[in-house]
């Protein structure tokens, strides 16, 4: 099928219901005003961050569709449509409205638009709509437009300018902590995820069983912040602790705890280490850090049997961390 059908060389269009007007004509120009903040909306839910939002606004594109035909019709063509922008589709846009301002400051100055490359598009497409609004109020001057497609553009900007400053605001949230990683040179991105941390402590556990020994087993992540501890029963309570320690200690030092024990001996370069960070620092085997590709992603600690043991115990899991795939 052809795109070009040359019927509009003459700068005339057909609106449905099968009138010819000019294109230059206020009608052409408000459906093709909604069209353009539509196309703009789309750029906008290509850019932003937030999939709930994109969710939305994808949902809003389908319904200025639906209002782009009703104002590219003739009475007759309206009567044809199967849908059209009602009541409650602009209860919904208040409701999100109220949602997203709840708890919010209340603006104080004018805000100046964009800071994003999201909220810049979000805004763009909220002053297109705002001028198809302005056309819309002079079209029902002149042949009487639904109220509800007035009332529709008009939420719909309020509501736009609310997503342009909850986008910018997520953006620059997640700009401080990207920064912030960077400067602890930590990485998301290169952290474990709990389903990895229970096949892993599965795989300890395993070990742990062929042992015989009840231990605590901890996996933390590349921060060292606790993902999961499992604690098997009759493992000493005071392994908790230890095993913790262990998994920090490895992490923090990106080296397995019996390897830092040897050089924190007399005589050695780190001797007295044990003694820094507040305690937390062990010195005895049974800690592993998790790293591939020369990243740390995590560590693992375990405790409850003798030295040997818990690092025997804490290897299996780590052998199965090589085997990972990320």
């Amino acid at each position: 099928m052809k795109i070009y059908t040359k019927k509009g060389d003459h700068g005339e269009t057909s609106l449905l219901g099968g009138k010819r007007v000019l294109k230059s004509s206020l009608q052409v120009e408000c459906y093709g005003t909604v069209d353009e903040a539509n196309s703009c909306l789309g750029m906008a839910r290509g850019l932003i961050k937030n999939q709930a939002m994109k969710e939305s606004i994808l949902a809003i594109q389908k319904k200025l569709q639906i209002l782009s035909a009703e104002l590219a019709s003739t009475p007759e063509g309206i009567k044809k449509l199967k849908t059209k922008v009602e009541k409650n589709d602009i209860s919904l846009l208040e409701k999100e409205i109220d949602q997203l301002t709840e708890g919010r400051p209340k603006l104080s100055s004018f805000v100046l638009p964009g800071g994003t490359g999201g909220s810049g598009a979000l805004d763009l497409a909220r002053a297109i709509v705002r001028r198809a609004e302005r056309l819309v109020v002079r079209l029902n001057e002149e042949q009487g437009v639904r109220e509800e497609i007035i009332s529709y553009l008009n939420r719909l900007s309020d509501l736009l300018f609310v997503f342009a400053r909850a986008e910018a605001d997520q953006e620059l949230v997640q700009l401080v902590k990207d920064k912030v990683l960077e400067k602890l040179n930590i990485s998301l991105k290169n952290s474990l995820n709990l389903d990895l941390a229970r096949k892993l402590v599965a795989h300890a556990q395993g070990k742990a069983k062929e042992l015989n020994i009840p231990v605590v087993i901890v996996i933390v992540d590349n921060a060292c912040n606790l993902i999961l501890l499992e604690r098997q029963d009759e493992a000493l309570l005071a392994s908790i602790d230890i095993a913790w320690k262990k998994a920090y200690t490895a992490g923090s030092v990106r080296m397995p705890t019996h390897t830092l024990g040897e050089l924190a001996q007399p005589g050695r370069p780190l001797y007295g280490i044990e003694m820094t960070n507040s305690g937390k620092v062990v010195i005895f085997g049974g800690g592993y850090p998790l790293i591939k590709n020369q990243k740390l992603w995590g560590a693992i600690g375990v405790s409850g049997g003798t030295v040997e043991q818990d690092m025997e115990i804490a290897s299996a899991a780590v052998s199965l961390f090589e085997k990972w795939n990320p």
